[in-house]
Formats: C-alpha cells, structure tokens, sequence
C-alpha cells in the first residue's frame, strides 16, 4: 500500500492518465465509425468504474472512502454502470501478505499470539479502506470477528488529505469557499479518529447499551482482552448484505427502511451521538429474525445541542410546509446564507416548493425520483455563483453525509415508508 504523499499522488494520478487514455481510445474508435464521441459518459463507463475501483481498492485509506461515497450514488449524478463497478469497494480492498499479517498480529499479542485461539483464519472474509476482518475461534468456544488494522493508514490518511488540499489550491477552490481549509482539517481529524480501534470500542459499547431495550438492533461487543489501537475484537455475527434485501418482498425491505431511518431520528434527537458513515456494509440483516446488525462505529460523533435543534426547526418547518421555516432552518444548520438569499431567493423558493410537494404524502417512496432533475436545473444557478460559495459546518455535513447515505440505500430498496410520521414523532 503506498503511504507517502508522493507515492499515493503518483498513483491517483496514474488512475487519472489510464482513465483519460481509455476516453481517448474510444473516442477515436467511435469518430472511426462516423459517430460522435460523449465524452462525459466515456469517462464515466464501467470500464473505467472497474479500473478506478482496482487501484482505489489498491490504495486503501481516505482514497477508498472517496471512492465509496461515489458509488453510492442512485444514479442523480453519475452513470449506474459506472457506480455499479465502484460497488465492490464497499466491501472489498486488497488484503495484506501474509506475513504483513503475522508482523501485525506479533506486535500486539506477541509471538505467541495463537495460544488464544483454536483457531485462527488468516484469510480475512471482509477488507475494507482502513482494516481487514478475520474470524477466529477462543479456547472458550466463543466465535470472533477481529477487525486488523493496515499498517501505515495513518499516513496515508495525512498524504490523501494533503493531495486533495493541493488540488482544492490549485483549482482555486480553497480561496474561494470560506472555511474550507478547517473543513479539511476537520475531515482529517475523523478520519484519523476512525482509525483509532479503542475510539471504536468504545461507541461500539455506547450503541449497544443505548439499544438494548430494542430487539430490532444486534450490535457486537467487544472482547476486551484482545482490544488494541490497531485490532478490534467482537462478537462474529451472522448476517447477509444490506443490498440482498433488493430481492426481499416489498414489505420487508419497506420494514428495515423504516428501522434504520428510525434510528437515524434517534441518533439525532434522542441519542445526540451519530455514526456518521452510511457506508452500506456497515449494515447487515438476518432474514430468519428480521434484525439489522450494526458494524463500524469508528466514524462516530456526538451531535451538539445546537444542530439537534437547528434540525428540528427544519424538520418541524417541513411539517408545517412552511416555506418562510425552512429557510430559517437551512440557515440555523449552515446550508443556505446570506449571499444566496440575497441573490436567488425566486430560486431557492421554487425548489422548495418543489420539495414540499414531493414530501407532503403520508407514504414517500424513496425510490421516486422525478423532483431531481426539477431541483437539479434550479440549483445551477446557485452552484455556478461562486459569491455564494461556503461551507456549511463540520457538524451539519456530517449528519447530512448519514440522512443522504440513508436516502440513497432507500432508493436502492426501492422502499416507501411512512417519513413525514416518522419525523413528527422523533421530534416530539
């Protein structure tokens, strides 16, 4: 895995150039033939999806995590194809050597590490950006997923950052957004606060005795014992794929719709504590019992008073379908400022118009995506006004990265529940 800040611009930008080498070859194999070449979509194919996610799934670390924010998408903004082949990183990354893996394991339990166990597989079942999970066995019997660490994340969690830094000063960009250098700090220090494993464990903790008194949550805990700031022991809980539900009956992909929005409302108004990444193999479901387990809390923050209550008013303003309440509430959360409702408000109001419409019926289907592009054409304006550029705060984009990450997996279930009571009820 390549860690310095050198090493890791050279690969992304290797991935650039094949990319670009890849549009350029079908460009000329189309104009050939006499037809004229898109661009966008030739950037955008499964082709080059395959390739990105190969050398992201290579690179592991902050890189991979970008490239799974990206395939999360419904298909808004980027081609299906393409964010189907970025699919596989939601659960896939290169694993370590061997004997990578044996250094690991010897430096935190020592060289006699698997007196432990009856058994230790060293082929991990799941790898991901900042570790890989291996099943194992106790003496005692008990059954455990161990959450390994790579080596070197850390720093290549810094050299990611400093490139998209770099790029963002290049472009222009960080002189233009305000706050955005702090914004990537922030972003920094998370992710270096998702590589702590004794961070983790802890919330892991929190989550499991907050959700105790409901059955619907299987959260695992932590054997602690093992526990170390690299290696993450916990209970090894059976369950398939969120994304297997797409082939669930209706009803019970509207049910686990419903119970992991539910909980999002509950994380924000009720617990004030928020795991943040809705990444989708962080969420599992046992069709025998119908529960949904929670795994990784390694992106986990506590939700200050103050955005609680800014949500509220927005939520509460959604309500009412009040036009006039949600402006207040975007400002309070930082979406919307002063630039923007001085020079768009005709254009801000007509998008929320539209999104009053789409949100009034008692049972939204999640998967009804018409209001898009109507938002989308009226939203250029704004975006392409670069007087109106500023970050929202560090706080509000995390919970809209868990609310848009909840969203889109609605999408991919095709599910429709019951939000508008949902949201009355958890704001109560």
């Amino acid at each position: 895995m390549p860690a310095g800040p050198a090493s890791r611009l050279f690969a992304l930008g290797g991935l650039a150039a094949s990319g670009l080498g890849h549009v350029v070859k079908e460009s000329a194999r189309q104009m050939s033939r006499g037809q004229k070449p898109d661009l966008a979509s030739l950037l955008f194919d499964e082709t080059n999806g395959l390739r990105m996610a190969d050398q992201l799934a290579r690179m592991r670390g902050a890189a991979m995590k970008v490239g799974q924010i990206l395939s999360m998408d419904s298909g808004d903004i980027l081609p299906p194809a393409f964010t189907q082949a970025l699919s596989r990183l939601q659960q896939e990354a290169h694993i370590m050597p061997r004997d990578q893996l044996e250094r690991v394991l010897r430096g935190a339990w020592g060289d006699d590490w698997r007196q432990h166990f009856v058994r230790f597989d060293l082929t991990p079942f799941a790898a991901a950006s900042i570790g890989q999970v291996h099943r194992a066995q106790l003496k005692s019997g008990e059954v455990l997923a161990i959450k390994v660490q790579f080596p070197n994340v850390t720093k290549t969690i810094d050299s990611d950052v400093a490139n998209i830094a770099g790029l963002l000063k290049l472009l222009g960009v960080a002189q233009k957004v305000k706050d955005l250098p702090d914004l990537i700090e922030t972003a920094r220090v998370q992710l270096h606060e998702e590589a702590d494993y004794l961070r983790e464990a802890a919330h892991m903790a929190r989550y499991a005795d907050a959700l105790s008194d409901d059955q619907t949550f299987v959260v695992p805990r932590t054997h602690a014992p093992l526990l170390r700031p690299n290696i993450l022991p916990m209970d090894f809980v059976e369950g398939e794929p969120v994304e297997t539900l797409t082939h669930a009956p209706t009803a019970t992909r509207n049910q686990v719709m419903e119970t992991l929005f539910g909980l999002v409302l509950r994380e924000l108004f009720d617990l004030r504590l928020m795991q943040t990444d809705p990444n989708f193999a962080n969420f599992k479901w046992r069709p025998q019992t119908g529960q949904v387990v929670l795994l990784d809390f390694g992106a986990t923050r506590t939700v200050p008073e103050t955005t609680v209550e800014a949500y509220r008013t927005l939520m509460q303003a959604g309500l009412n379908e009040d036009r006039e309440g949600l402006i207040v509430g975007l400002s309070e959360i930082g979406a919307v400022n002063e630039a923007v409702l001085t020079a768009h408000r005709a254009r801000l109001n007509a998008m929320l118009d539209i999104m009053i419409q789409h949100l009034r019926r008692p049972l939204l289907d999640l998967a009804d995506r018409h209001f898009v592009p109507l938002i989308r054409e009226k939203a250029h304006e704004i975006a392409m006004d670069q007087t109106t550029w500023q970050s929202p705060p560090a706080d509000t984009l995390f919970v809209q990265r868990k609310l848009s990450g909840m969203a889109l997996l609605g999408v991919r279930m095709r599910a429709t529940i019951p939000l508008r009571a949902m949201v009355a009820q958890a704001i109560a």
